[in-house]
């Protein structure tokens, strides 16, 4: 009875609330997971599901990126070097690669820049999460990192034990690693799982259960377990991984500029102040929405302009806007940094 009492004055840690961070971390879980089931089900239905997460939430999240950049002067101001200069270079470095080692290569660079991309994502909510916690979390951080970071390494070595050929109908070229290796990696992940576990439920029984953390940390494992080593077919088990991240990342921009402009009208943010408002969620995601299907609906008419070319473009321009995404979203979302602290409301 005491416990139970000191359960209910313990803060959940929520970053915006149980209708939010459940949606964001429960509903999100679950809707990546069922994409992953059903595809698995019936094969035939991976063409269709993958549009709906290209379309709905991949393009979605990298235009996402762009209100973090250039829909106020500030950002435009402080970041013209991610959006002016750094594009020509990082197209200039897949053209290279495709013509001097060959198409494989970018499949490859992408199999393990978009885990590892994936994989700190994942660790930056995390440690949000472990801020908002204010001191409930009991062990020492390096073991919350390591069982977060284990169970994605095993993943990624045992997709490269199977070297599988073809990813994303993409040859693909893995590097090489036994079978002892994804063995010990497993036995190790699962051992720091074990014992991070040991210590939640050790912190449940005292009251002191992080409970929005531990409900992050535990949809971490299981999507990344079954996108990386449940299902069996790398196309499929990265379905899943990926609609997770499109998704979460989404619902996480809108969080921070609601957090941003949670004053009100910003005269030097006008519009994006405007749609950010918590009331107009709506309005939001239907600007976003919208300006992803002029974008890319643009992109596909000008590559269809070069019939000849169409794969080979294709392959550069939408690769090159992946990489572009992933090395913009290292610098401009650094936890670490007073200003981003601020926003979310966390504790240095």
């Amino acid at each position: 009875m005491v416990a139970t009492a000191e359960m209910t004055t313990v803060p959940a840690g929520w970053l915006r609330g149980p209708s939010f961070d459940l949606t964001f971390i429960a509903g999100v879980a679950a809707i990546a997971l069922l994409s992953g089931a059903v595809v698995v089900a019936e094969p035939r239905l991976f063409a269709p599901i993958l549009l709906l997460d290209l379309w709905l939430l991949g393009y979605h999240h990298v235009v996402a990126t762009y209100t973090r950049l250039c829909f106020d002067g500030e950002s435009l101001r402080r970041h013209r070097f991610l959006l002016f200069g750094l594009p020509p270079l990082v197209v200039a470095g897949v053209v290279l690669i495709y013509l001097g080692v060959g198409p494989w290569a970018i499949a490859t660079i992408y199999l393990y820049w978009q885990w590892f991309h994936y994989t700190r994502q994942s660790f930056g909510v995390s440690q949000v999460y472990r801020r908002k916690a204010g001191g409930l979390v009991d062990e020492k951080p390096w073991l919350t990192k390591a069982a977060l970071y284990l169970l994605p390494l095993w993943g990624i070595l045992h997709r490269s034990y199977q070297d599988p050929g073809l990813f994303l109908g993409m040859e693909l070229r893995v590097l090489p690693v036994p079978g002892w290796l994804v063995d010990a990696s497993a036995f190790l992940a699962l051992s720091v799982l074990a014992l991070w576990l040991v210590l939640r439920i050790g912190s449940w029984l005292r009251g002191r259960l992080a409970i929005a953390h531990s409900l992050y940390m535990l949809s971490h494992f299981v999507v990344f377990y079954v996108g990386y080593i449940a299902i069996d077919d790398i196309t499929h088990g990265w379905l899943v991984i990926n609609v997770w991240h499109n998704a979460q990342y989404v619902l996480f921009v809108w969080l921070f500029n609601s957090n941003r402009f949670k004053d009100g009208i910003d005269p030097k943010a006008r519009f994006l102040s405007t749609i950010s408002q918590k009331n107009k969620a709506w309005l939001y995601f239907g600007v976003c929405l919208g300006l992803t299907t002029l974008v890319y609906l643009g992109i596909d008419q000008a590559i269809g302009q070069f019939s000849h070319w169409a794969l080979p473009l294709t392959l550069i321009v939408y690769q090159s806007i992946n990489f572009h995404h992933y090395i913009v979203d290292s610098l401009i979302w650094k936890v670490r940094r007073k200003p981003m602290q601020q926003t979310l409301g966390i504790a240095s």
